[in-house]
């Protein structure tokens, strides 16, 4: 089952990064990293067409309360964004287990640098230690070897292939992976 998600109050802290809500003043960092082209293909979405795509997206991560901004503990800059999704396929997780899907995306200018590994850790833990979620799921479409690397490096296992349809329309082949909550 889903797990209830509100990051309202959440301001989780790494070596490099503040992973807290969005805010209406990160607009132009969001704009300026979403704009890219092969950012958000990587997560299933075509690049912003211009500001107010941003606005209205940012307004919905302000709204549903399941996404953290990533900032950058060196500058202030929001490089990209980690959620808490509801997870659509079947992955045989009992009913009474309680968690999410996370899913991720960062600016095409830090990739390479293993800040998303870092943040995904940190929510890792959050969710687990803070939040008590039995489970968390991750996917990446099939040639995103670098969601792959991600997936990876935070100790998630594998669990099925599956086809996503994209917000654009598309279908990709998707691995899908889990981790349980050590501790249950």
């Amino acid at each position: 089952m889903d797990a209830p998600v509100d990051v309202t109050n959440i301001r989780i802290e790494t070596e490099r990064l503040i992973l807290r809500p969005w805010r209406e003043s990160d607009l132009a960092d969001f704009y300026e990293y979403a704009s890219v082209d092969g950012v958000g293909q990587m997560a299933g979405w075509l690049p912003h067409r211009d500001m107010e795509e941003s606005k209205g997206i940012l307004d919905m991560f302000i709204r549903e309360k399941k996404t953290l901004a990533l900032e950058l503990k060196e500058n202030g800059k929001v490089i990209g964004s980690i959620g808490l999704e509801t997870r659509d396929a079947d992955l045989g997780i009992p009913d009474e287990r309680m968690g999410r899907e996370i899913g991720y995306v960062l600016s095409k200018d830090h990739w390479g640098r293993g800040l998303m590994p870092e943040a995904v850790n940190a929510v890792i833990d959050h969710c687990f230690t803070k939040l008590d979620f039995d489970w968390l799921t991750c996917g990446h479409f099939v040639w995103n070897t670098q969601s792959r690397r991600v997936v990876e490096k935070c100790g998630f296992r594998f669990v099925k292939d599956v086809i996503h349809q994209t917000r654009f329309g598309t279908e990709e082949p998707t691995k899908l992976y889990i981790l349980y909550n050590p501790k249950h």
